[in-house]
């Protein structure tokens, strides 16, 4: 049975139409309502790392994979009080260099926004959440020579896990750039899994180092948004 993993950045009210980085902004009203719904749908919310068991067909129940990236401070005001309430888990992707800073990358493009600082970050584990690596610095990791790539997937692992005292397993490819250098570089750095931004459902024997993930948009409709996670292939 193919299982929804499904990907937010920002639980946050979005910029003015127009804007850069709009689309990437859920309200904190509307993810609480997505996650009631699915709650009330018989879904249970898992991080990636409880759901690869079930995408690989190892386990069977009615279940979704939660999943942000950026590490933003957001999420941790506005998603994990939700995610808690309703005993669900969820995988937040952290730019290990911006821990305590903000979201660089996207800067002046859009408007600045705080990532998560360490106290956050051991909060976020404390409740049961994992915690992943989404490189140093948030770079497109096709577009850099190998020696950088590997500096950027191998030490965001090691700097994650001596923030958070716990093994880093989960890996996110920034803006879902990936080929099959990177995903051998990733297996090679010691990661069980690998997410990218494949708009798709991921199936039984999914490849464990290119998961799909669907993502959420400030745009999506109820309908969208159902489609997603029951519908869509």
């Amino acid at each position: 049975m193919p299982i929804p993993v499904i990907l937010y950045h920002h639980i946050d009210e979005p910029p003015p139409h127009g804007k850069f980085g709009r689309s990437h902004h859920v309200s904190p009203q509307t993810f609480a309502r997505q996650m009631r719904t699915l709650k009330r749908l018989g879904f249970h919310g898992l991080s990636l790392k409880e759901a690869m068991p079930y995408i690989n067909g190892e386990k069977y129940g009615r279940i979704a994979a939660i999943t942000f990236d950026d590490g933003m401070m957001s999420v941790y005001k506005h998603a994990m009080p939700i995610l808690n309430e309703l005993g669900f888990t969820a995988t937040n992707y952290f730019v290990t260099n911006q821990i305590g800073g903000q979201n660089a990358w996207d800067i002046p493009q859009a408007r600045p926004a705080p990532c998560m600082g360490k106290a956050e970050l051991l909060d976020w584990v404390a409740h049961g959440h994992e915690a992943g690596a989404h490189t140093l610095d948030h770079v497109h990791l096709p577009q850099i020579d190998r020696h950088e790539a590997e500096r950027q997937i191998f030490q965001s692992k090691q700097e994650l896990e001596n923030i958070s005292g716990q093994q880093v397993v989960s890996f996110a490819y920034p803006y879902g750039e990936e080929n099959p250098l990177m995903r051998r570089l990733v297996r090679q750095a010691g990661y069980q899994y690998g997410v990218t931004t494949a708009q798709r459902r991921a199936n039984t024997h999914e490849d464990p180092f290119g998961v799909p993930r669907y993502t959420i948009r400030c745009r999506d409709t109820w309908v969208h948004f159902l489609a997603k996670c029951l519908w869509r292939k």
